[in-house]
């Protein structure tokens, strides 16, 4: 039997970084998850219970008057 390697690296979930402290999350992809909306709280990040993506809020944040998808889309004008 070959030895087992101990060191085997683990990739980290996903971390996207967004402006506001409510976020919407789908998993990305064909093979998503129900969406699911998150909030903060008091914390600068919150973590999907379906994907363990880990959204971390950013030093640029504004209104939360809506719920951001971290989906993909075309880029905005500056």
């Amino acid at each position: 039997m070959p030895p087992r390697h101990t060191d085997a690296v683990i990739p980290a979930p996903e971390e996207i970084v967004v402006s506001s402290k409510r976020v919407a999350c789908d998993g990305g992809g064909v093979l998503g998850h129900p969406l699911v909306y998150l909030e903060m709280g008091e914390e600068s990040f919150v973590e999907c219970g379906y994907c363990d993506r880990r959204f971390v809020l950013s030093a640029h944040s504004h209104p939360e008057n809506e719920y951001l998808d971290p989906a993909a889309r075309p880029p905005e004008a500056h």
